[in-house]
């Protein structure tokens, strides 16, 4: 089923067939551009209590879990596992859909990531540790309703401040 086979999927499917998706023997965590940093920012509070519910799930378990660098994750540009039962979701779109275009395209520049891209979820984290600091969050998430509250940009920090060294030349 493609992209546009899901457009009347509701939330419950759309997670299912849209959300996660089998890859060899992994699941695959299908996430837009913006949703990199939201998950970092990600403090237990959302839309409705069925996002917040399915967020803390994403996050909390899987993202954040001892494993969670590992998890697979495909960059989408419709709705995907985070927006499933989200009340703002609009088939594969969201009714504030131009502002949405907005924060990711200004994330997927800052993270140089695009739709399709496949990574880790290590490796995300590892393009924010080496290309974001929380003052570009005023100018990539502009617009967002959750920027004020400055979640993200402690969140942001925190990763930088906690920033993994790299092993010296020649080691591995």
């Amino acid at each position: 089923m493609d992209d546009a086979d899901r457009t009347a999927l509701p939330a419950s499917r759309l997670a299912d067939q849209g959300g996660l998706g089998q890859v060899g023997t992994a699941m695959t965590l299908r996430l837009r551009r913006h949703h990199i940093l939201c998950s970092i920012g990600f403090e237990g509070v959302g839309y409705s209590d069925a996002f917040t519910a399915n967020m803390g799930h994403i996050v909390h378990g899987q993202l954040r879990a001892a494993d969670g660098e590992a998890v697979s994750i495909r960059i989408t540009d419709t709705a995907d596992s985070i927006c499933a039962p989200c009340p703002k979701r609009r088939g594969l779109g969201c009714e504030g859909q131009d502002l949405i275009d907005r924060l990711d395209a200004a994330h997927g520049a800052a993270l140089d990531v695009r739709p399709g891209d496949r990574l880790t979820w290590g490796a995300c984290l590892d393009r924010v540790r080496a290309r974001i600091v929380p003052g570009d969050l005023d100018r990539i998430c502009e617009g967002c309703s959750w920027l004020e509250g400055g979640m993200c940009k402690r969140a942001v920090a925190k990763l930088l401040a906690g920033r993994k060294k790299a092993a010296p030349e020649g080691t591995a």
